[in-house]
């Protein structure tokens, strides 16, 4: 007998008889936590069905016993949370956080150390992070890696994209999970120079869809202090298990009690359109950290930037390399004649967003130095104040404040981060001086100092830290090469918009996937809204550029639609003022639609294929639609039931024509009016690698209608 008393003794204390479970509030989600022999462990359920199996828990280190086994349940807790918060801009007015949490804090009495694992349940899924209190024995420890697995149910269909340190920009897939492995090798990388770290490395957010109809998404939220986390593959068993970036030692993070994880995700439903509409990636980010937001406007702009990236322009004034600020007066050296960033051109684009409503304009290769940094020589950094002898700063701000325009500045860092950052308190006031309150900022190459990441925690922290001193300075960031995005937006506004993708510039080397914008929602954006920089009109990229053989794998009315559908506060109109003035019926939309939003409708959706979006307009009741398809087309088929009751509508359609198609015609679109109501169905046939954009606007006044005809499919 009394031996039996010890063994029920020892295997409560390594955990074995000890088991919680957590529901979300509407109990479709199920949490299930356990010790097995001392090994942390989880699953998670919806609905009855598994959506991540048995899976283990923990961290392994440098030195000293690994944070993986040898625990003990010292005390668990749960508890109810339920508020109602608005964001600064986004897709919504409100959004609810209400969530069922359970801490459990185990003890590794060989070490005397303790961890907490923190379990927030969902009605959309699990958020769960490691946290390390202060205590006598932890101070200070250094991860060789985290151990976090994510055990699938099956061998899912998974839209992904390949895992790297550097990049993200790599083209969607789609594939089994049993095809990754294979598929891996031959994605296409953006350079020779970037290959992916791992043969089975996927970056997140990781998107599957499984045999019996659930979408799962697995991502992190709240990255602060601490490595990205890709995940590789056990295509054995089906065991995604966490992979962080290492620094330059190979190491993985720097922790010091009290300290946490970011939270790793789950996002479930059986309805594609509720990964979609999820918050959780938000809810789990901290509370705005500013009392004043009052300078944090979402902004839409045009820019000098296509006619570069297609190669019709040139970022650099001057055609010789290497030059180097202290040897050489600029004014001295000859223009090569295809310098966008100069004060009449640019004056041009100013004039135009004044001309059609565009709140600011982006201007890059306006200071010194690109001829340096595009000839590859790391001899040189910039400055980010001096500007190139053809672009008058004074003039150029005299000249936007009189029509009434921002400018927006740029800022490419060249990946020389301890160089930004010794210039950037200067760089920051000089955008104050020069009435710039937003700024996009690059990391174009390997990291400065070398052996870095650009998704490390050393990187990491740096992001964080431009973020919060353009705060200081009131000024908004638009982050590209920047780790991509997980909620941060929620606490640090100004953050308003990232790339963190393969973007629109993709065009124009080489083309995107027709189906890559059917994709990105449901992996890049959950973490936040994207600069797509969508809106480009002409598609044979060699009328800008006879040696560029690209084209845009879209058409037309799909670039209309992608404003709606590629969320984001910041949006461009990406392409030439010359092409929107061939076509002024179609700028219209891109003129109109908004860029911040009360309420949000995802009404189709189905990754890989198509997606159509309805918004509100901020403080209105205009309603704005759009659909992305693949490159099989789709018909559209949805109700107009978001309407307000015994209202009427003038809808304005701007969709494919019969005959468009996006490799041999698309320019060819159709724009109709009709009167709809909240009874109203819409069915919408959209060509292959197409879409269609709609504006919904409420009449009031009966001459108004006059002559229109009720919607007929």
């Amino acid at each position: 007998m009394k031996q039996l008393v010890f063994i029920l003794m020892l295997l409560l204390s390594l955990g074995g008889l000890k088991a919680e479970t957590l529901k979300s509030p509407d109990g479709n989600v199920t949490l299930h936590f356990d010790l097995d022999n001392g090994v942390p462990l989880y699953r998670v359920d919806y609905k009855g069905k598994p959506v991540i199996k048995e899976s283990k828990l923990g961290l392994e280190l440098t030195s000293g016993k690994n944070l993986t086994g040898g625990f003990r349940l010292a005390a668990s807790e749960t508890s109810t949370f339920d508020e109602t918060w608005q964001p600064v801009w986004g897709e919504v007015k409100e959004i609810r956080n209400h969530y069922n949490e359970l801490a459990v804090t185990l003890e590794q009495p060989e070490t005397d150390r303790r961890m907490v694992v923190r379990f927030r349940v969902f009605d959309d899924g699990v958020g769960f992070r490691y946290e390390f209190p202060d205590q006598p024995h932890m101070d200070y420890f250094v991860i060789k890696e985290e151990k976090t697995q994510f055990a699938m149910a099956g061998d899912h269909t998974a839209f992904w994209l390949p895992g790297d340190y550097d990049t993200q920009e790599y083209s969607t897939v789609t594939s089994k999970l049993s095809q990754i492995r294979g598929l891996m090798d031959e994605a296409v990388t953006p350079n020779s120079s970037q290959t992916p770290f791992s043969p089975t490395g996927v970056q997140t957010a990781l998107m599957m869809k499984t045999d019996d109809g659930l979408y799962i998404n697995l991502h992190e939220a709240a990255l602060v202090d601490y490595s990205c986390m890709s995940l590789d593959l056990d295509d054995e068993n089906m065991i995604f298990e966490s992979h962080l970036t290492p620094d330059a030692l190979g190491n993985k993070g720097y922790m010091q009690t009290p300290a946490r994880s970011p939270w790793r995700t789950i996002i479930v439903s059986d309805d594609a359109r509720d990964i979609l509409a999820s918050k959780m990636t938000l809810n789990l980010n901290e509370p705005c950290a500013y009392d004043d937001t009052s300078w944090i406007k979402p902004t839409k702009y045009i820019g000098v930037w296509w006619e570069m990236i297609t190669g019709k322009s040139s970022w650099a004034y001057t055609d010789l390399p290497h030059v180097k600020l202290d040897l050489v007066d600029y004014s001295q050296l000859p223009s090569n004649g295809r310098h966008a960033a100069n004060t009449e051109h640019v004056k041009s684009y100013i004039d135009f967003a004044a001309e059609h409503g565009f709140d600011a304009v982006l201007v890059e290769g306006w200071n010194i130095g690109w001829e340096d940094w595009i000839g590859k020589s790391k001899d040189y950094v910039f400055d980010f104040v001096t500007p190139y002898p053809d672009f008058d700063v004074e003039e150029i701000e005299r000249y936007a404040r009189s029509k009434g325009v921002k400018m927006m500045m740029h800022h490419e860092t060249s990946g020389s981060v301890r160089n930004y950052e010794r210039h950037m308190e200067r760089a920051y006031r000089f955008m104050n001086d020069h009435g710039y309150d937003a700024v996009k900022s690059g990391y174009v190459g390997d990291i400065i100092p070398r052996g870095e990441h650009h998704y490390g925690q050393w990187m990491v922290d740096h992001y964080l830290y431009a973020l919060t001193e353009a705060a200081k300075h009131k000024i908004m960031v638009n982050a590209h090469e920047a780790v991509r995005p997980t909620g941060l937006c929620r606490t640090y506004p100004n953050l308003i918009g990232n790339e963190s993708a393969r973007g629109t510039e993709y065009e124009s080397f080489g083309g995107n996937n027709p189906d890559h914008t059917t994709i990105l929602p449901f992996t890049r954006l959950i973490g936040g809204p994207m600069d797509y920089t969508p809106g480009i009109f002409e598609m044979d990229i060699s009328k800008l550029n006879p040696d560029n053989h690209s084209y845009v794998r879209s058409t037309l009315a799909r670039q209309l639609a992608l404003y709606v559908t590629m969320y984001s506060p910041l949006q461009m109109a990406a392409d030439l003022p010359e092409h929107y003035n061939r076509f002024p019926d179609a700028f219209q939309f891109i003129k109109d639609v908004p860029v911040d939003w009360d309420d949000s409708r995802y009404l189709e959706a189905e990754p890989g294929d198509y997606i159509t979006v309805a918004r509100r307009e901020k403080g209105g009741n205009n309603w704005y639609v759009g659909a992305t398809v693949d490159e099989n087309g789709h018909i559209a088929r949805f109700a107009l039931d978001f309407l307000e009751p015994g209202k009427k509508y003038v809808a304005t359609i701007y969709a494919d024509a019969p005959d468009a198609h996006y490799k041999d015609n698309p320019q060819a679109y159709t724009i109709r009016k009709w009167i709809v109501t909240q009874k109203t169905r819409v069915v919408q046939p959209c060509a292959p690698g197409g879409g269609f954009a709609m504006s919904i606007e409420e009449v009031t006044d009966p001459a108004v209608l006059k002559g229109l005809k009720n919607y007929r499919p």
